[in-house]
């Protein structure tokens, strides 16, 4: 492995975020190397989707630095995080509901990386046919599970060589849970990586290279799946409902 490959994607340092007068984050340390798929668990409130958005520059960083490749994006525009190789799937979906899937799909493409996949509309209904037979269809006439797939598609026509993806199960019937955690795996065989919330802990444990638990906005534990689940102490004190 060459010095370049082995140098993080994605790095978190020392990260503090506030809402407001809210101090969420409290000093977040993570990395996502090539070839992971990286799950932040924890319970709601535990300042997961808060890490999501002060990557891609939605939330201000109070303090610390987010690094793609060694450059600095700390609180950079989104669409220059964007740029710089970061896809997004929020938990809201955001899909442009006045635009059919066809049209939603065209907003999300960008150039080929030297770097990354480069993917393309008819890979993304091979992924997904129903999105096939709805293109016509304006996106806010989606069902919930349709919306989260056309997002999915959508972060990953930009190209992305990292991934954000939110609570991208919220809501869904059990066959879409499955297909979703299907497209992951197949995305990350690809070459994507992935940060993922996830708040089903099976899901999460079954697509994951590491799991990062979160409480009260800092990271409580970090390992790869089989040390979380030997963990049990961790799991009732920060996972458990």
């Amino acid at each position: 492995m060459s010095a370049q490959d082995s140098t993080p994607l994605l790095t978190l340092q020392g990260v503090h975020a506030h809402y407001g007068k809210s101090h969420i984050l409290h000093g977040i340390d993570l990395s996502v190397g090539r070839g992971e798929v990286v799950s932040l668990l924890g319970r709601n409130g535990a300042g997961r989707s808060t890490t999501m958005k002060s990557i891609m520059g939605l939330v201000d960083v109070t303090a610390g630095r987010i690094a793609m490749q060694g450059r600095d994006i700390t609180n950079r525009r989104p669409f220059e995080i964007a740029r710089a190789g970061l896809g997004f799937v929020p938990e809201e979906r955001e899909v442009f509901a006045n635009l059919t899937v066809d049209e939603n799909l065209r907003m999300g493409m960008q150039p080929a990386r030297s770097d990354a996949p480069a993917w393309t509309v008819d890979q993304m209904f091979d992924y997904f046919p129903r999105l096939k037979e709805r293109r016509a269809t304006r996106a806010g006439n989606l069902s919930g599970g349709e919306q989260q797939m056309l997002t999915m598609c959508r972060s990953l026509l930009g190209n992305p060589k990292v991934m954000l993806i939110d609570e991208p199960t919220e809501g869904l019937a059990p066959k879409i849970v499955e297909v979703i955690a299907d497209v992951i795996r197949d995305i990350h065989r690809r070459g994507v990586s992935v940060v993922l919330v996830e708040q089903k802990l099976t899901i999460a444990l079954k697509v994951s290279t590491r799991v990062s638990v979160m409480g009260h906005g800092r990271i409580v534990f970090e390992g790869p799946p089989p040390a979380l689940q030997e963990r049990q102490d961790v799991v009732q004190e920060w996972l458990a409902v």
